[in-house]
């Protein structure tokens, strides 16, 4: 059985073609913090709710009949696995926290006058580092909604504020269920600020704005993509736990055509060590900051999520209540691209200036492109996004 970092490119491809569809601007978002959420639900859901679950999370076939006892403990088995592999790798990932910032944080808030099953409430807290808390949708949906707010901004060094407007929880309200991902991150290799320069970042062949353009001259991975007319170099950050991986078309409208051909196997393939070679390479990229806010219920209902949102959904693995559903799915991605690298004493060895010659790659990022951060014990992307608006 595949670990999620492996099982979900799928997802992956079609969560971002969804988010692709409805944002004309930038789109950044974290698979695993989203398949983690899932994975709290699935510990919670039985029957076809549990069923249409476990298909994004795992590449083996799932059937949506229950009743033939094989088949159902087939699918506990599965079940259990997916629990473990995601305990694994949230653990992993909780020990390079020196090194950089990373916060994936969950939270289910669920409606007092629901009993939540301990079992799932121990469950939740074991292989998901997360928690249930009870609050008071019935008589204080308002106060309720300043709480969940704070907590978010509590998770997300103050950067996401007020995720919840006035008026968007209310007495009707059963469970909101979260995921926040901050991530800031120090490059293996700094960008020597005196080499940003002010440039123009061109949105189509006809607009542009300006941007802060960071540029460095080194030794990075690198892969031409002929076909598709595109560039991809990997950037590693410190101690080379993560990479974020830059895909960037020929074009500057190029990048749609890419989208377009996209698809999980070619992700892979294009970013493998068998197709990645160290090249030297002149990069030039502009600083990000890109935040969005996604209600992710609609786009997880186009790759084939259904139940867990409606009022037939099996929430009994959850709570012996009837009736509870998935009202919110809230998912807030907040990245920070600057020149910070490695401490001093790590990064002198960089610290000059390189004569470009014509055995150097260009990748001059000021045009839209296509980036993701992948971690590469696990394999798993941690943020996938489009760069077309700054």
């Amino acid at each position: 059985m595949d670990s999620p970092g492996t099982a979900t490119t799928q997802f992956l491809s079609d969560l971002f073609k969804e988010l692709n569809k409805t944002n004309d601007g930038n789109v950044l978002f974290s698979p695993l913090g989203i398949l983690t959420a899932l994975g709290m639900i699935l510990l919670g859901t039985q029957g076809s709710t549990a069923s249409e679950i476990l298909k994004i999370l795992s590449s083996e076939q799932v059937t949506d009949n229950f009743k033939i006892k094989s088949e159902e403990e087939e699918v506990i088995k599965k079940r259990e696995e997916i629990h473990h592999q995601f305990q694994k790798l949230l653990t992993e990932l909780n020990k390079f926290s020196n090194d950089y910032d990373l916060i994936i944080s969950n939270r289910l808030f669920g409606e007092e006058t629901y009993l939540f099953l301990q079992k799932y409430i121990n469950y939740v807290e074991k292989y998901y580092h997360a928690s249930l808390e009870p609050v008071d949708f019935v008589s204080a949906a308002d106060e309720s909604r300043k709480k969940i707010n704070y907590w978010v901004q509590s998770q997300t060094n103050e950067k996401v504020k007020d995720l919840f407007p006035e008026g968007s929880l209310n007495s009707s309200t059963k469970l909101v269920l979260i995921n926040t991902v901050y991530f800031k991150g120090l490059w293996d290799r700094e960008f020597k600020k005196e080499n940003t320069k002010k440039e123009d970042f061109w949105l189509n062949k006809n607009i542009s704005k300006p941007v802060q353009m960071m540029a460095q001259c080194g030794s990075f991975s690198f892969n031409l993509l002929e076909d598709l007319q595109a560039k991809i170099v990997g950037i590693p950050y410190k101690n080379n736990d993560l990479s974020m991986f830059v895909l960037l078309p020929n074009d500057i409208d190029g990048l749609e055509k890419i989208i377009d051909k996209i698809s999980p196997e070619k992700l892979v393939e294009w970013t493998s060590p068998g197709h990645m070679e160290q090249r030297r390479v002149d990069l030039r990229l502009p600083r990000l900051q890109v935040e969005e806010t996604y209600d992710l219920k609609p786009m997880l209902e186009a790759v084939g999520v259904h139940r867990a949102f409606s009022e037939r959904a099996n929430y009994s693995g959850m709570s012996a209540h009837s009736g509870l559903h998935a009202q919110n799915f809230l998912h807030r991605s907040f990245l920070v691209v600057t020149e910070e690298g490695v401490e001093a004493t790590a990064g002198t060895g960089v610290g000059f200036k390189v004569l470009l010659t014509a055995s150097y790659e260009l990748v001059h990022c000021n045009h839209p492109f296509l980036f993701f951060i992948r971690h590469r014990e696990s394999d798993s992307i941690l943020f996938f996004g489009k760069f077309s608006s700054p």
